[in-house]
Order: structure tokens, then C-alpha cells, then sequence
């Protein structure tokens, strides 16, 4: 088989999506192409790729090219994990441009007017990759890690609707940091699922596999106590230059003592989190910075210092992520998703970014749902989920037509529907400045948002 990791100059992106593959039997003789425009960062990964399959006496074939249409020559998998300009520096105008027009939004990522703008940059190089696989490889699974995910599937299926493209994000493996330890056993032993939209998605089930139990009651009895520690915010950002340590979080902040002997763990970015515990009775699967960009009245419930110190955090960890080196830790869920394809496995993918086609039936269909997912030979089927909670699904709505329509804004180049796409939006309360704040933003990214008319 041919694999392809388009971004894959990306030491975070290629180095640990190589160290995945390796580790599988399945793909063994199989060649892996790195491809991505920046020639010299892709050497850099090449190298260290072909290293590895050296010393560790692996049966694989590595090659690396910048062209994409040589890349995608005969492919049976493509994984996509692409960015574009300066991340940091244009997610610093998403966030703050929309700010300064008097638009109280979260993160600026994902939802929201900075989310917008994210999808309008990033989506047209993805459609174009594409446009390239429907020609050269049409029957190739396409697995897309890039943000925002729900913006970027709606569009790419919209527009080919034939292709195998499912958007991938790690946000549901979060469960598994805490509801062993809230439930006192072991994440084999639950059987739970998730679904909404990316990022804006809660636990609708939950049940013990050795008893048959429901298991829901538990985690929503038990939950409150163990979200309950209040964070000291200065921990992430103040222990990690201190230490040079970068942890593990989840929005999950190691003490900021913790080399003194503190073991305790202090939870940010879960205010908003609790609010939908309390309010919703449901327990969601990712947190603030993520909920907070779809939720109107999110601004008055968020965690926003913690949100600003794990953004700080994420940033510095980012600069510091020189590191070429591959292991053998599994990173994302995308190759057991193949290997299921390829073995036919049926086994059930606890989340996927897919069109929805009933899946969620309280939800309009030209939109992306995250689902779970059946993996077997006939490729990725998504799992119906029936009495989808109200509240919550009212939530998820009041969306939709932002995504409805962001998606006809790229498809068409319309700069009407960015302003429409923008007063729908519901974390969007002002009228009179909305068309300077674009014509701003379409000036300052002028370099990626020209095709907007």
C-alpha cells in the first residue's frame, strides 16, 4: 500500500504519525510518502524517518517529495495535517481583531469570528488537495487532522461528496484521563459514547461492560467532586519556565510544587465544562477554550485565565517542539482506523468527522456530525444516535447555519455570505461594525483570503 502524510514537515505532525505506522504489522513492506511545500523541514523528518526504518531493521519504504500530485500517485491512505502562514500570528488576529470590534469571543480558533476566518483561510489549500486526490487516487481514504474540523468537512464534502474524507480529533481521548479514575475502573471496562459537532460535543452514554450497568448516573454523581479543585492559574505558565518541563495537560494543570512532592491535579479551563454538568446534566468531552467559541453566553461562564495560560502554554510548548525523534508510543487513533479498514475488523470508533445522513437526526444533514463510527472493509459508517439530549441539541442548532453557510462563503468566494455567515453566528452581537471588521480582516490576510469578493 501507498500512505501519504501531507504537512509532514511538521516534526509534531510527521515524526509522530511515522512512529504510529511503524509500530503496525499490518502496513509492514508498505511505502509511506512525506510530502509538504516546505522542502527543508521535509528533509529534516526524511532523515530522521529513514534512520529509524534503519536501525530499527523495518520493512518499509519512506520517500518524501514536494509535489503533491506525484505524492498522491496511487495512494490508498492520505493524512492531512496542514496549516497555513504563521499559526500563532494570524490566530493572534482571529482572536483579537474580532475583540477590538467589541465581540466577546473565546479562543478564536474553531467558532466564532475567528474561527470564520480560520475556515476561510485553510480550507481552499485543503480543497485543492482534494481536487488532486478525486484525480489521481479517487478511491483513497482521506483523514483530515486540521482545524476547524466541522467547517472544513461540511465544505469538502459539499463540494465532493463521492470522496472517503473523514475528519479525525484527538479531543474525545480526554475520557479516558479521568473517568477511570472517577468510576474506580478501568477504561476497558466502559462502553461510552460521544457525539455533536467537533468541539462542541458531550457523553450521551455510558455503561459498564462486566455488568451491563449503566454507568452515567455515576459519572454525573461523581464528576462535580472530582472537578471540584480550583486551579492556582499561574501554575502552567509559571512552572513550566521555572522547570523548562512541559506537561501533559488536558486541561489539566500539574501543581505548580508538584517537584516539591504535591501529587494533586488542578483542573482549568472547565468552568463553562461545569456549567453544562449542572445546567445540562450531561458531561462534555472537551473543554472552555473549545465549548466556549459556539455558546452565546459562554463569555460569562469560561475559565478565561485558564484559557489564556493554556494558550500561553500551548505556544511555548509549540517553540520548544524541535525535537526530531520518532517513538514507538501510539499517538492518534488513525492507524487502528486503518487497520480496521484494511482487515475488515468492525470494530466501533468512538469518534468521526462525517456528513451527517441521519446520524444525528435532530440536526440538518448539509452539515458535519461527530459520531462513532463502525470500521470495517466497506470503509467509515457512522452510528446513529437516537433521543439526542434536547437542551443540548438546541445548542448545536443554533450552529449549523453558521457552517451552512461558511461553507457556501468558500464554495462561492461571496464576501455577502462571510457577513451573513458572521450575523448568524451566535456569539455575534453587533451589527453596525461588521462589514469594516471583515474588510479588515480580508486586508490583513489579503495573502490567503483574496479569492473573497
Amino acid at each position: 500500500m501507498k500512505i501519504v502524510l501531507i504537512g509532514a514537515g511538521s516534526s509534531q505532525f510527521g515524526c509522530s504519525t511515522l512512529g504510529d505506522i511503524f509500530q503496525s504489522k499490518v502496513f509492514t513492506g508498505s511505502e509511506i510518502c512525506l510530502m509538504d511545500i516546505d522542502g527543508p523541514s521535509l528533509d529534516k523528518v526524511y532523515k530522521v524517518g529513514l534512520e529509524f526504518l534503519e536501525s530499527h531493521n523495518l520493512e518499509y519504504s519512506l520517500t518524501a517529495t514536494t509535489d503533491i500530485k506525484k505524492a498522491l500517485k496511487n495512494a490508498c491512505y492520505v493524512i492531512i495535517s496542514i496549516e497555513v502562514g504563521d499559526r500563532f500570528q494570524l490566530w493572534d488576529l482571529d482572536w483579537t481583531l474580532p475583540q477590538q470590534y467589541g465581540i466577546k469571543q473565546i479562543y478564536g480558533e474553531n467558532g466564532g469570528p475567528g474561527g470564520l476566518f480560520h475556515a476561510l483561510r485553510i480550507t481552499p489549500p485543503i480543497l485543492e488537495i482534494c481536487g488532486n486526490v478525486m484525480e489521481l487516487c479517487p478511491q483513497a481514504y482521506v483523514f483530515c487532522y486540521s482545524n476547524p474540523m466541522t467547517s472544513i468537512t461540511t465544505t469538502v464534502l459539499r463540494k465532493y461528496p463521492e470522496l472517503k474524507f473523514v475528519g479525525l480529533c484527538h479531543e474525545v481521548a480526554s475520557l479516558s484521563r479521568y473517568l477511570p479514575s472517577i468510576l474506580n475502573t478501568s477504561m476497558d471496562n466502559l462502553e461510552c459514547r460521544s457525539a455533536g459537532l467537533n468541539h462542541l460535543s458531550v457523553l450521551v452514554s455510558a455503561k459498564y461492560r462486566n455488568s451491563g450497568k449503566d454507568a452515567y448516573s455515576d459519572i454525573m454523581e461523581k464528576a462535580p467532586a472530582f472537578f471540584a479543585v480550583e486551579p492556582g492559574y499561574s501554575d502552567i505558565w509559571e512552572y513550566t519556565q521555572r522547570t523548562g518541563h512541559i506537561p501533559d495537560t488536558e486541561g489539566m494543570l500539574e501543581r505548580y510544587d508538584l517537584d516539591k512532592g504535591e501529587s494533586d491535579h488542578l483542573w482549568s479551563d472547565r468552568k463553562l465544562f461545569k456549567v453544562i454538568m449542572e445546567k445540562f446534566h450531561l458531561l462534555p468531552i472537551t473543554v472552555d477554550s473549545h465549548l466556549g467559541e459556539y455558546i452565546s453566553w459562554a463569555w460569562d461562564a469560561a475559565d478565561h485565565k485558564g484559557i489564556l495560560d493554556f494558550y500561553s502554554f500551548y505556544r511555548f510548548a509549540l517553540s520548544q517542539d524541535n525535537r526530531l525523534e520518532i517513538d514507538t508510543n501510539l499517538h492518534e487513533r488513525i492507524i487502528p482506523i486503518m487497520e480496521g479498514i484494511t482487515l475488515d475488523k468492525g470494530h466501533e470508533e468512538a469518534a468521526v468527522n462525517i456528513m451527517n445522513k441521519g446520524f444525528l437526526p435532530d440536526l440538518p444533514d448539509f452539515v458535519a456530525v461527530e459520531v462513532p463510527a463502525v470500521i470495517s472493509a466497506k470503509g467509515v459508517e457512522g452510528i446513529i444516535i437516537n433521543d439526542y439530549p434536547k437542551g443540548f441539541g438546541a445548542l448545536l442548532r443554533n450552529y449549523t447555519g453558521v457552517y451552512d453557510l461558511t461553507a457556501e462563503a468558500i464554495l462561492t468566494g461571496s464576501r455577502d455570505l462571510v457577513i451573513q455567515a458572521l450575523l448568524v453566528n451566535p456569539v455575534v452581537d453587533k451589527c453596525i461594525c461588521i462589514d469594516e471588521m471583515v474588510d479588515v480582516m480580508l486586508d490583513r490576510q489579503r495573502k490567503w483570503l483574496s479569492y473573497i469578493k
